[in-house]
């Protein structure tokens, strides 16, 4: 570990916002360009709904709303796409100031947690998007269209991706918080049965009024957590044994 003073950490934090801010400003020049592939990306799962249930049409309501959903899906796009990169300049200016264990022990959390939030993504738009869509659309009162607005849509079809990205980190959180000795193997299965009613309470609010779509979202974290367990079992226990063996040496 790398002795800095403390100016020296401040330039270091500098160089590093910097890099960043570039980063995004390229991503976001980016993903401007490509906003129209992007937004297609994200109304195709909607497109594909309306044209097999001819259930209704996406309009833009105000003069600005093409514009601004653009612009708005280009910087979450940045934010999202531009990950890996920004995330790396954290590391690089994290690492100095570990030891090399800390810098063994923390390193594989990074590239986890960036495999997970894709999982995550894809499971939202593969997955979640089509059947809550196909439902929302044959729920309720035959013969009607539904007029959805573009950029009420693009925010939220964002949002939702975005908290699936989140929520596929629950094993790793439950990885770091079983390192730091905040929970155990045997704590989490005690709480197994709130855990799984909080998520059903989650499922229900996010998705339409319906079993199935409740379903699709309560299982996937239910599963998520179980693997956190068994992440927090086989990793965090024999960590934990290793370094008592050590100190007794």
């Amino acid at each position: 570990m790398k002795e800095m003073s403390f100016v020296e950490h401040l330039e270091e934090l500098k160089k590093a916002v910097i890099k960043i801010l570039i980063i995004l400003a390229v991503a976001f020049a980016l993903c401007y360009a490509l906003s129209d592939h992007i937004c297609e990306f994200l109304l195709s799962p909607l497109r594909i709904a309306f044209k097999e249930t001819s259930a209704g049409e996406i309009v833009y309501l105000g003069l600005l709303d093409k514009i601004i959903s653009q612009l708005q899906v280009a910087l979450w796009s940045a934010v999202v796409l531009s990950s890996p990169l920004w995330f790396r300049e954290i590391w690089q200016f994290v690492k100095p100031g570990l030891f090399q264990r800390e810098i063994k022990t923390i390193r594989p959390f990074f590239l986890v947690g960036l495999l997970l939030f894709w999982i995550g993504i894809f499971f939202a738009y593969f997955v979640v998007f089509p059947m809550a869509f196909q439902i929302l659309m044959d729920y309720g009162v035959g013969g009607v269209k539904a007029t959805i607005g573009l950029r009420d849509y693009l925010v939220l079809s964002s949002k939702a991706l975005l908290f699936f990205g989140l929520a596929f980190q629950l094993p790793n959180i439950l990885l770091i918080l079983g390192l730091m000795g905040l929970v155990s193997k045997q704590s989490l299965r005690e709480m197994r049965r709130y855990i799984y009613v909080a998520f059903a309470i989650a499922a229900a609010i996010l998705t339409p009024p319906d079993v199935f779509s409740m379903l699709a979202v309560w299982f996937p974290m239910v599963m998520l957590f179980e693997v956190g367990i068994l992440a927090v079992a086989l990793i965090v226990r024999p960590q934990a044994v290793q370094e008592a063996q050590s100190q007794e040496v």
